[in-house]
């Protein structure tokens, strides 16, 4: 099993370095806010920020864009804390 990602076990150090170890599948190892990876957040170091800083676990995270953007049956659906 690997290191544990939580924040209680790591510094903001490791934690900048596991968000972009995660994000380096790109073409070269690193995340230029391209949009390209689709998941619609325009900005992931804006996405993880409260990871970095120590405000909330990465779950918490994922889980919040997930509810936010997708239905069940992948389809997708408003932001709905968004006002038209």
């Amino acid at each position: 099993m690997g290191r544990s990602v939580l924040i209680k076990d790591t510094t903001r150090e490791e934690r900048i370095r596991i968000v972009n170890k995660a994000l380096s599948w790109c073409d070269d190892s690193s995340c230029e806010n391209c949009s390209g990876c689709s998941m619609g957040v325009g900005s992931v170091e804006a996405m993880y920020a409260p990871y970095i800083d120590g405000r909330l676990e990465l779950r918490e995270i994922n889980y919040l864009h997930a509810a936010r953007h997708f239905t069940l049956g992948g389809g997708y659906a408003p932001d709905p804390l968004e006002r038209t």
